[in-house]
């Protein structure tokens, strides 16, 4: 099964993405939130952190929708990203109301269940010679994964917020998240 199929066309998506602080997750919720507003779509962003800026407890919403967004919190999760073992065991229970589940198996082997996708974010980032773009391999993923946006507005965002030196590594970080995501389907 692949995420495509499970996620059907909608006009409301509410995303998470949860792991440690200094993974840029609040950085790639702003970025997918930018790109579904360069499409015309009403967005909101939210983000909360523990007191330590690395490695604490990190977390950052976004809605995405066709029309207004009166309440600006996540009620119904529709796609999650784990990034740590914390994050994974605090949403996992949602798999099971539809949410989709992306993780890094990278620190997370094995997990079973449905609705889930492991993926080896941080040992691709690694692979690919620069250790902090595991967040930008994970963004593809989703996004080639679900087509929340197109996979254009998100390349035009990443190449508008990051100086143009760093444009070529981003660029393969996230198109190395859209191969890995085409060659490991979701548990069903």
């Amino acid at each position: 099964m692949t995420p495509q199929s499970m996620m059907r066309e909608k006009s409301r998506y509410e995303i998470i993405f949860a792991g440690a602080g200094g993974q840029g997750l609040i950085l790639s919720a702003i970025i997918l939130g930018e790109a579904a507003i360069r499409e015309g779509k009403k967005v909101v962003q939210t983000q909360s952190y523990g007191i330590a800026t690395r490695g604490g407890l990190s977390e950052a919403e976004v809605i995405i929708d066709s029309e207004e967004i009166i309440f600006q919190q996540v009620q119904n999760p529709d796609i999650i990203l784990a990034m740590t073992e914390g994050a994974f065991e605090k949403f996992r229970g949602l798999a099971r109301t539809g949410a989709l589940i992306f993780y890094d198996e990278t620190f997370l082997e094995g997990r079973e269940g449905n609705n889930l996708c492991g993926l080896p974010f941080t040992r691709s980032a690694r692979d690919l010679g620069h250790g902090g773009s595991a967040n930008l391999i994970a963004l593809g993923a989703i996004v080639a994964g679900t087509r929340v946006v197109r996979m254009e507005s998100l390349a035009h965002i990443v190449t508008e917020t990051f100086p143009p030196g760093a444009f070529q590594m981003n660029m393969k970080a996230l198109r190395l998240g859209e191969n890995l995501i085409t060659s490991q389907p979701f548990k069903d």
